[in-house]
């Protein structure tokens, strides 16, 4: 039997990778039974949109059932179908799980008392009220109704706003709506970082 160059090669090539991957510890026929299981098979894909700006990449969020009855997040990925980021998924973007998933995650509003060393956990109302009691405090106090050469100006220079990069346009406008309307001058939106 007469054997060609070419398939000299093949056979050479095919027995040195197998050869190479049994040295390595794989086991070549073992791993062709072997099924793998992926942790997202039969899960609910949802559709979402990435909190962290306003550029609106999409993600696609894998859900499943536990046994336990809850719905447990499993995986979140950049939307390959999506024409704005085509898949891809910034760093930020990328680490959108942590979001949901963290141990470290706050859950509640935590809030330190002047003087005070530790945070305790606090209600929704009581964060609402101090925040409104805190505006209306620091704007009575820094409310400026003239400037120096006598003209009206009616504007609260204490307080400074800065708005999110992940605002919508709708989110933006009442924002600025709202703080003019305290008489902020100090008014700022963060780009996206």
């Amino acid at each position: 039997m007469e054997v060609t160059r070419r398939q000299f090669l093949k056979v050479s090539a095919t027995g040195a990778g197998a050869l190479g991957a049994s040295v390595l510890g794989f086991d070549v026929a073992q791993a062709r039974q072997v099924k793998q299981q992926l942790r997202i098979e039969g899960a609910t894909v949802s559709h979402s949109v990435c909190p962290y700006c306003a550029v609106g990449c999409a993600l696609l969020a894998y859900t499943k059932k536990a046994a336990n009855g809850k719905v447990e997040l499993l995986q979140i990925e950049g939307d390959p179908d999506s024409p704005i980021n085509e898949g891809r998924l910034c760093p930020k973007g990328a680490t959108a799980l942590q979001l949901a998933v963290s141990r470290q995650r706050v859950t509640s509003p935590l809030y330190r008392a002047a003087g005070a060393r530790d945070w305790s956990h606090v209600s929704w109302d009581f964060v609402l009220d101090k925040l409104a009691q805190n505006i209306k405090t620091s704007r009575d106090r820094t409310f400026v109704t003239t400037d120096a050469d006598g003209n009206v100006v009616n504007r609260c220079e204490g307080i400074a706003f800065a708005g999110g990069a992940a605002f919508s346009s709708e989110e933006g406008f009442f924002a600025t709506k709202t703080m003019r309307g305290l008489g902020l001058v100090y008014l700022e939106q963060q780009a996206r970082v």
